[in-house]
């Protein structure tokens, strides 16, 4: 009796919820269901592939290597649909995109998209970069939007536009930080600055352009939304980085923030189209990086208008 791939995506489940019963919930099968085709996958592979627990259960040494080949098998697999599916942006496209990206450049690019009718059928995944690895790596999707560096020799990136931070607060607390000789991350008041809470990389850059480390955040609200940051800094609680492609959406909600950029070079972060690069990305990859440039560098020259570069950031720019 051959191993199936059904067996191969239960199993699977189980090494997920350590439990039949969480197994079965994830696949959408009964337990009875799901405990048959273990039982006889590891009657085909003449191995205990589980210890059984009175709360839960372990995977055995075996258990253990099936589920990095199974891992292995069922990526491929979706790497083959997914292929097929993806020749073009009319298919179904799996894409995920970071939370400091996601509500400013989503609105931008999906009108454009919609506007030439290139894909009907976009999956978006809003989460932060490790977990969008996890599934880029996985196959459950098939290209992500981070800041680079994307980590990995194993992917393929096309970076799409270059996003700087500014300095946002209140107008008092702007000008008492502009009043520095030169605005610079590092000079910042560690005891002032807000950051989102851990895991998020814009919090990390944030925190790796002034020299910091969290520990010496004696205000750590951990906020997870810009927008959330940008109502605290408006109400003059602190200061804190803003990329230039949220600067249309975050002023208009909060008008009191005021923003002033920084001192040449400017920090910056650029943003990247990801997959994988045993993955085709013939006909749609190329395709989405267009859009998702041209989309960056209209909220990107809309900031810039607003809060001008210095003259040599201009030049450069």
């Amino acid at each position: 009796m051959p191993i199936t791939l059904r067996q191969l995506s239960y199993f699977l489940a189980l090494a997920e919820a350590r439990s039949f019963g969480g197994a079965a919930e994830l696949v959408h099968v009964s337990q009875p269901a799901l405990s048959m085709q273990i039982k006889e996958l590891e009657t085909v592979l003449n191995a205990t592939l589980v210890e059984r627990l009175p709360r839960g259960l372990h995977l055995t040494r075996a258990g253990r290597e099936l589920e990095i080949r199974a891992r292995r098998i069922i990526a491929e697999i979706g790497e083959l649909e997914a292929s097929a599916r993806r020749k073009t942006l009319t298919g179904r496209l799996n894409l995920g995109i970071i939370p400091t990206v996601a509500p400013y450049l989503l609105p931008q690019a999906l009108t454009a998209l919609r506007a030439d009718d290139r894909t009907r059928d976009l999956r978006i995944r809003e989460a932060r970069t490790d977990d969008l690895m996890e599934d880029l790596h996985s196959g459950r999707l098939d290209a992500i939007v981070i800041a680079e560096p994307p980590p990995g020799a194993d992917l393929a990136a096309a970076t799409v536009f270059e996003d700087r931070f500014l300095l946002a607060g209140s107008a008092a607390r702007i000008a008492a930080a502009v009043g520095m000789e030169t605005l610079r991350p590092s000079r910042l008041d560690p005891d002032q600055l807000l950051l989102l809470d851990e895991g998020h990389c814009l919090a990390d850059q944030a925190l790796e352009v002034c020299g910091l480390d969290r520990k010496r955040l004696r205000l750590d609200l951990g906020a997870a939304s810009l927008s959330t940051l940008c109502g605290l800094v408006g109400q003059g609680i602190g200061l804190t980085f803003l990329p230039e492609i949220a600067v249309r959406t975050e002023t208009a909600a909060v008008p009191d923030m005021a923003l002033r950029r920084f001192a040449e070079p400017e920090p910056a972060r650029r943003i990247a189209l990801v997959r994988r690069a045993t993955s085709d990305g013939e006909g749609w990859f190329d395709a989405l990086a267009e859009v998702l440039a041209a989309s960056g560098r209209a909220l990107v020259e809309s900031a810039r208008a607003e809060i001008p570069l210095g003259p040599r950031e201009a030049e450069r720019a």
